[in-house]
């Protein structure tokens, strides 16, 4: 018999990448491809979705044969991906009819407001388990039926289709066979009742946007369907779903916090779902049974987006890497703080007319202590969600697993387990959120016999500890505070 292994699909923010596990967590071969980041207008943010099929296509093609495999050598497919971002096609042509708008876009804030203005906040809290924000797919597609010439007409005539990225890339893998998704990414839309385990036909109503568009939604891990080359495709979930069930967070009271675009922590909180105090939102976890598990989850929109800012705005570092070096070398900010709510804020201040701002700067000021301020908002940020989540859920959270890109950051993580006083754990192999797609796929197919069978094959962590006095810890954090207000509510609403 022919060695099996496992292929992930990540289609994050920013790129489409494909990699190659093997039974003991190993990675035996990644490919990844950048695609265009799309600024029409201010605030607005858009991916081309034809592009992100075209490359995924390719890292696909790519990782086989750096890994010097075939297409039967692949046991299953698990797919994860940016969540929220919106995709409308025609299911005859396959074409969008439209561009991909992004989780990060705040065209449908007015929508929004419309909708808090009628009365829907506490219909949707306790019924989706989000907040009325832009942030969510329900105002996107209903931004695509209002303005794109013709759409309304073709979703009520049934030749439309929406989907999150993992749908758009299901569709093209079966070849327009299959359109689903899973229920930890339809938890995202703001149309999903995860109470019910359904479509919400109220919010369906009140956005205007046809039953029919919408995906049929499965649990997590099981056989979504077959790609061109008959490769089974047993997982989906969302990357920051995905990233919990990497780490083993499989029971409740244990949390995680990934690291990339943004920034966002995830505390299992088990068979119960609780209604926040704190502006945090509930969702649907990635499980490999149809019984549902809830997690409070606190998002921060800028987290190495952030350091992308500097490098491609700003051009005061040339590689994403050099910028904890660089923030090494000054003892502090020289008072400086940088608030990145270049997309507005979101948990738990959920502003959506923030905008990004730097304070206490002085004539010393240089390069080196924005690069710094902007490091330490990171970590500030998810301060403000931690407080949240431990005072929702009424727990003191002891350790916090992490990954993503910014977790290999050794300066960034530092200043993070010492601004938060607690512990932090790190694994070697730090592509956890593709590693949790792979395993929900193998789990489908049994490849894997069970999640303990998983869990005891993997690697050793690296853990961070607090080494800051707490008088330290509490002035700093007390003039982010300070540095969030001045931020607050800066664009005007219209």
């Amino acid at each position: 018999m022919q060695a099996k292994y496992i292929l992930a699909l990540d289609s994050s923010t920013s790129s489409s990448r494909a990699i190659i596990f093997d039974r003991e967590s190993n990675i035996v071969a990644l490919e990844q491809y950048e695609f265009e980041q799309i600024y029409p207008q201010s605030g607005w943010v858009e991916h081309d979705p034809l592009e992100i099929w075209k490359l995924q296509q390719k890292a696909i093609k790519e990782v086989l044969r750096k890994a010097e495999l075939k297409y039967e050598n692949i046991a299953a497919i698990g797919i994860t991906n940016q969540r929220e971002t919106t995709v409308v096609w025609d299911k005859h042509s396959g074409k969008p009819v439209y561009n991909a708008i992004v989780w990060q876009c705040r065209r449908s804030a007015n929508e929004c407001e419309k909708l808090i203005e009628d009365g829907l906040n506490d219909y949707v809290k306790e019924n989706t388990g989000l907040l009325i924000d832009a942030y969510f797919s329900g105002s996107k597609i209903k931004w695509i039926l209002d303005n794109v010439k013709g759409a309304r007409k073709q979703a009520e005539n049934g030749d439309l289709l929406f989907g999150t990225i993992d749908t758009w890339i299901l569709w093209k893998l079966t070849g327009g066979k299959v359109h689903a998704t899973d229920y930890s990414n339809a938890s995202r839309t703001m149309l999903y009742n995860i109470k019910k385990l359904q479509w919400d036909k109220k919010l369906l109503d009140v956005l205007d946007i046809p039953a029919k568009m919408l995906p049929e939604v499965k649990a997590s891990s099981g056989i979504f369907g077959y790609s061109d080359e008959a490769i089974p495709i047993g997982g989906i979930a969302g990357d920051q779903q995905a990233a919990m069930f990497g780490h083993g967070c499989f029971y409740q009271g244990m949390a995680k916090n990934t690291y990339g675009t943004g920034c966002f922590m995830l505390l299992n909180t088990g068979d119960k779902k609780i209604k926040s105090k704190n502006g945090l939102i509930s969702t649907l976890l990635a499980t490999d049974s149809d019984i549902p598990q809830y997690a409070l989850e606190g998002s921060v929109f800028m987290g190495g987006a952030t350091i992308q800012w500097l490098r491609d705005e700003l051009q005061i570092v040339e590689n994403s890497s050099e910028v904890g070096e660089l923030a090494s070398q000054v003892d502090d900010t020289g008072g400086v703080y940088l608030v990145p709510a270049f997309t507005g804020l979101g948990a738990p201040y959920w502003d959506m007319y923030a905008r990004g701002t730097i304070v206490g700067m002085t004539r010393g000021t240089n390069r080196k202590h924005i690069i710094r301020a902007a490091e330490e908002a990171i970590a500030y940020q998810n301060r403000d969600i931690l407080e949240a989540v431990e005072q929702d859920a009424d727990i003191k959270v002891a350790s916090l697993k992490i990954d993503g890109g910014a977790s290999r950051d050794e300066f960034l993580m530092q200043f993070q387990t010492d601004i938060l006083g607690i512990s932090l754990e790190r694994p070697q192999m730090q592509e956890v959120t593709a590693w949790g797609a792979a395993m929900l796929a193998g789990l489908a197919v049994g490849y894997w016999k069970s999640k303990d069978d998983i869990i005891s094959r993997q690697k050793k962590h690296k853990s961070f500890s607090p080494q800051m006095p707490e008088e330290s810890r509490i002035k700093l954090y007390d003039g982010w505070k300070r540095a969030v207000n001045h931020s607050r509510g800066w664009a005007i609403k219209s």
